[in-house]
């Protein structure tokens, strides 16, 4: 028989080509269980013995095509984007108020009860006037002094001494002075008739939020985050050519992103994890295995789902306010690791939300900015 010649080899399949295309590694395949994974007995992995309400195959299908832009609004039509004022994205609805007075419990009762994220604080209740606001990062940091996690500084110790005292016996500790203790987001104002160039120039200094405030007045009529700013340069993006035509390249070109990112490995401590985020300034923060593939992610925002599951834990009947991590029950869930914890997430979300979450949403450098921003709104994350 006459041996093939080199033309024959080029222009035929071989059967190891063909071997070696058939045991190309999907997505779902690709990933492997790391050496702590392979160990640890309750669970492996938060996504890795959860029945999807999606097939996988739908589940990436939206992932990579997430929903599209909905009908620009008409009243911005034809209007330049950098002149329209904050106070037309802002509304009173979205305002929740809580008082200086009022026990930290109670507050983060209003805060997790409301669906907000933020809450503004008041002297009175008859007042119109934010001179403060409380979120889930201060929660956060507050948890982390009240367990020890924290130590405060030489001037803030007296403050913290008293607050000890008043948690030993037993009485309810003022909003006003737990927001006295460590780090304050700095808290900003802009009056409704400033326009988004305004708003954008305030966000890039690391500010997550602004409180829109009635012209020559103190009063407020509304918040302006981040992402609802990025919402509605979305869904207005027809409206305005500038930005529409952005949304066509990729992050990449673009040079949005940042390699330097901070992430906690799933075996540590929760309280480490929180300390980490504290100490940098985050809100949210990447979990990852041994070969730095991120499982999961942290926020400040569940520490919400964690004071939800203790005080269904602790079966407390006797008051309606949420037994939060200053309790003994504390102990578990900042003291184990974080991989736990995101399993601790995923199931609480399950069960409240009636339906999956999953536990990282990502794009690559090649991904369009449409499809990045249209995935950011439709999951309402933050990174």
């Amino acid at each position: 028989m006459q041996a093939p010649s080199l033309e024959d080899l080029r222009s035929t399949p071989s059967r190891n080509s063909s071997v070696r295309s058939g045991h190309t590694p999907s997505p779902v395949q690709s990933h492997r269980q790391s050496f702590t994974e392979t160990l640890r007995g309750h669970p492996p992995s938060p996504r890795a013995n959860r029945q999807p309400s999606l097939s996988q195959a739908q589940l990436q299908e939206l992932l990579n095509n997430p929903p599209t832009a909905g009908s620009a609004d008409p009243n911005f039509s034809g209007r330049d984007w950098q002149t329209i004022g904050v106070g037309e994205l802002c509304t009173p609805a979205d305002v929740r108020w809580v008082e200086f007075d009022a026990g930290i419990e109670h507050a983060t009762n209003i805060l997790i009860n409301s669906g907000a994220h933020v809450l503004l604080v008041r002297h009175r209740k008859d007042e119109r006037a934010a001179h403060a606001t409380y979120d889930y990062r201060d929660l956060t940091q507050y948890l982390l002094f009240a367990t020890g996690q924290l130590q405060p500084d030489e001037d803030h110790l007296p403050i913290f001494t008293s607050l000890a005292k008043k948690a030993q016996a037993g009485q309810t500790i003022p909003l006003r002075d737990a927001k006295s203790l460590g780090n304050k987001e700095p808290f900003m104002t802009l009056p409704a008739t400033a326009n988004l160039t305004h708003a954008i120039e305030v966000f890039g200094g690391g500010v997550h939020r602004i409180i829109i405030v009635e012209e020559g007045t103190d009063n407020v009529v509304g918040i302006l985050s981040q992402l609802r700013l990025v919402k509605f340069l979305w869904e207005n993006g027809r409206n305005f050519p500038i930005i529409d035509a952005l949304y066509s390249q990729s992050i990449k070109d673009l040079g949005i992103g940042s390699q330097l990112t901070i992430s906690v490995n799933g075996d540590k401590p929760l309280k480490e994890a929180l300390k980490l985020m504290n100490n940098e300034g985050l809100t949210s923060l990447a979990v990852v295995d041994n070969q730095s593939n991120v499982v999961g992610n942290i926020s400040n925002v569940d520490i919400k789902v964690c004071s939800i599951h203790i005080s269904q834990e602790k079966a407390v009947a006797e008051t309606n306010e949420l037994q939060l991590l200053t309790k003994s029950s504390s102990a578990p869930l900042l003291d184990n690791t974080c991989i736990h914890f995101i399993s601790v997430i995923l199931s609480t979300r399950g069960l409240n939300d009636g339906k999956d979450s999953f536990p990282v949403f990502h794009v690559n450098p090649y991904s369009t900015l449409a499809h990045t921003v249209a995935k950011l709104v439709a999951t309402k994350a933050h990174r």
